[in-house]
Parts: structure tokens; C-alpha cells; sequence
């Protein structure tokens, strides 16, 4: 990887990871919310609400995250760049963080309570307000024939820091709810630190000018990527939330959660040669290969009746979830004018959290199984493939 990075000095290595470190103290602090949250409802009393908050932001996200995008853009077109939304938004989470740290050892009674669950779903949208646009910055950093070279860092750093979620689960367990969100706030304000010390405004390269007067993404094209979002989404959240605890049926012997870690842990590391493969290839036939890859490893895995097999499985589907990742930046960031970056993100993120939503809701239900979550990855790998190969032929005006 090291050697990948001196061989291309265009790409501005020193920016790409400080979005790196912010991307870390993104995945700190989701964690610490996803172990937390439903301690402090059930704890508040607020039992029915713990199981349907989540999906409810989800939806929000899937409203906002278009918006929020396409506010950023007009902020990069008026100052240059979009650091100042990305810093609003570090910040307002990081506080609040803060002021859940110090509630969530309060015995909070009566209507008092309600501050928590509004607390979390304003946290939820101050993170919203930076994780697109932040992700969008990629086109001042790279150029875009480059971009998958950058993403396999991000893919990297999110594979590594999921992998030892187990790890962490106990050490943030240890240390109480209060403790927990403090340090979420320092990784959070920490990352958006280590970014803005890293990307001096006179760094940033500028978009061209007349591209950004020209072009302009249609309607269709904006639609399409969000339906690639959500169809990507319905198959990352089903391998993730089903699979494992059908390979762990089919292998006692290893525990859940180290099926879903060695999944990550081989995203990460698969990530340093698929950077370089996908650049090559291009996005579009990336993101095919790996969703199709998945998709048919599903099926497999409902066949496999041999044990050992699920070694090969884990490696095989953390392949696979490693170029979807790799691809599906430089895929967005690619089908539109760098000018309109925050809106394509967006509306790709808006897609994934709608199906994190979905997944969620039918998981709750309980109306799917190992069976129709392959069939449900099947329908929705054809559907992106379908929109992908229509983006293909649309011209950007």
C-alpha cells in the first residue's frame, strides 16, 4: 500500500488519510451509539420505542441525507470547499455526546425522559450533516481515474475498526454508557481535527470552472443512484444481519461475532490489492463482480452442509463486501459533475439508509429468514445491475 501511494503523487495522501481518521471516529462513536442506546430506552422505560427508534432514523436519514449533499455543494461552490459544514457538524455531535454522557447516569423521570431519545435522533442528523460531505471532499483530493485507490484506505481503516468491534464491545462495556459517549466526542472532534489540520484550504484542488457552469446531472442519473444505494444496501445489511448466524449453525464451533469480524478483517486487508484492481477495471464492473459475488455465495451458504466450508465462506463474502466498498465511492463520485459530489453521495447514502431501515423493520417482524434474505439479495442485485448498466448510457448535460 505504501508503495502504491509514492508511485501516485497526485493524489493528495496526507488529506485522504486525515478523512481517514475522521471516518475512524465516525465508526467509534456509531458503535458506542448501537451498544448504548437501546440500554439507555430499556433503562428509561421507553422498552417498544428502543426497538423502533432505529428504524425511524433510518427512514429520517433517507429523507435528509439528499438534502444535506446538496446544501453542501452550494457551501463548496460559495467558499470553495466544504470543511466549514463538515465542522458544524462534528462539533454539534461531539456536544451532544457530551451532554448524553452526562445524562446517561441520571435517573431521569417523567417527561424529562423524552430529552433522550430527541437527543439521539439529533445526533443522528448532526452526523448526517458531515459524513456526505465529508466522503464528497474525495474529489479535491483525487483525481477521479484515482478515486478507488483512495476509498480502499477508508474501506481499510472501516474493515480494521469493525473487525475488533468484540474487543472493543468489552472494553467500552467496562467502562459505562457516561465514559463511553465522552470518548465518542474525542474521537469524533479528534478526526474532524486531524482533517482541517491536514487540508489547508490552499490545498484543496478546484473544480473547473466551466464544467461546473455546464454540467449538470439528470434526473434520471440522481434517481438511479439512489436506487444502486438502496439495492447495495439491501444485500450488505442481509449478508451482515442473517449470514452469519447461518454459517454459525453450520460451524458451532466459532462464535457470531467472529464470523461477522473475520468478514471485516478480510474486507480490510483485501482492500489493499482491490484498490489498484478496481482502478483498472473501472466502478461499474466492480461493484457488479462484488454484489454478484455476494449474492451467489448466499445461495451456496444455504447449500453448504460441510463445516469447514465456512472458513472459505468468510473469506469469499469479506472479498466480495471489500469491492463493493472500494467501488461504490468512486461509482457516485464518477457518474455526476464534481460540483454536485455532496448531492450524489447523499442521495447514495439516503438509498443505504433506507434499506438499513427495511432490513431492520423486517428483521423486527420477523418476516425473513436465511431463504428469502437470498432471495431478496437476488431480486435487488439484479435491479442495481439493471441501473447500472443504464447509467452507463446516460450523458451528462
Amino acid at each position: 500500500m505504501v508503495n502504491s501511494f509514492d508511485s501516485r503523487p497526485d493524489i493528495l495522501w496526507r488529506q485522504v488519510w486525515g478523512l481517514a481518521a475522521l471516518v475512524a471516529g465516525i465508526i467509534f462513536s456509531w458503535m458506542a451509539y448501537s451498544f448504548y442506546q437501546p440500554k439507555i430506552l430499556q433503562k428509561l422505560e421507553f422498552v417498544e420505542l428502543a426497538g423502533w427508534l432505529g428504524i425511524m432514523q433510518g427512514l429520517l436519514a433517507t429523507v435528509i441525507e439528499p438534502f444535506v449533499g446538496q446544501f453542501s455543494d452550494r457551501i463548496q461552490q460559495r467558499l470553495g470547499n466544504r470543511l466549514p459544514i463538515i465542522s458544524v457538524g462534528v462539533t454539534l455531535a461531539g456536544a451532544i455526546f457530551v451532554i448524553v454522557s452526562l445524562l446517561a447516569e441520571q435517573n431521569l423521570s417523567g417527561g424529562i425522559r423524552w430529552l433522550v431519545p430527541v437527543l439521539m435522533t439529533v445526533w443522528i442528523i448532526a452526523m448526517i450533516l458531515f459524513r456526505g460531505p465529508a466522503i464528497a471532499l474525495l474529489t479535491q483530493f483525487v483525481p477521479m481515474t484515482e478515486l478507488p485507490q483512495a476509498s480502499a484506505v477508508l474501506v481499510f481503516v472501516f474493515g480494521f475498526i469493525g473487525a475488533i468491534e468484540p474487543v472493543l464491545k468489552i472494553f467500552i462495556n467496562s467502562i459505562g454508557a457516561s465514559m463511553t459517549f465522552l470518548l465518542g466526542a474525542i474521537a469524533l472532534v479528534m478526526g474532524g481535527y486531524i482533517l482541517r489540520s491536514l487540508t489547508p484550504v490552499h490545498t484543496l484542488k478546484p473544480y473547473t470552472i466551466h464544467e461546473d457552469v455546464l454540467s449538470s446531472a439528470p434526473t434520471l442519473l440522481l434517481i438511479l443512484i439512489f436506487v444502486v444505494g438502496l439495492g447495495t444496501g439491501l444485500e450488505v445489511n442481509l449478508l451482515m444481519s442473517i449470514f452469519p448466524q447461518e454459517l454459525q449453525i453450520q460451524f458451532p464451533g466459532i462464535r457470531l461475532e467472529f464470523i461477522t469480524s473475520g468478514i471485516l478483517l478480510v474486507s480490510a486487508i483485501a482492500s489493499v490489492v482491490l484498490g489498484e484492481w478496481t482502478a483498472q477495471i473501472g466502478a461499474n464492473k466492480a461493484m457488479l463482480l462484488g454484489l454478484g459475488t455476494m449474492t451467489g455465495l448466499m445461495g451456496l451458504a444455504l447449500l453448504n452442509d460441510i463445516d469447514t466450508f465456512v472458513v472459505g465462506f468468510i473469506v469469499t463474502f469479506g472479498i466480495s463486501f471489500s469491492l463493493i466498498f472500494v467501488s461504490m465511492i468512486p461509482f457516485c463520485l464518477g457518474k455526476v459533475p464534481s460540483h454536485q459530489a455532496g448531492l450524489a453521495t447523499g442521495l447514495y447514502f439516503a438509498g443505504s439508509a433506507g434499506a438499513t431501515a427495511l432490513v431492520s423493520l423486517l428483521i423486527k417482524q420477523g418476516m425473513i429468514a436465511s431463504l428469502g434474505a437470498f432471495l431478496l439479495a437476488e431480486f435487488a442485485f439484479f435491479v442495481v445491475a439493471g441501473c447500472i448498466v443504464i447509467t452507463k448510457k446516460i450523458q451528462i448535460s
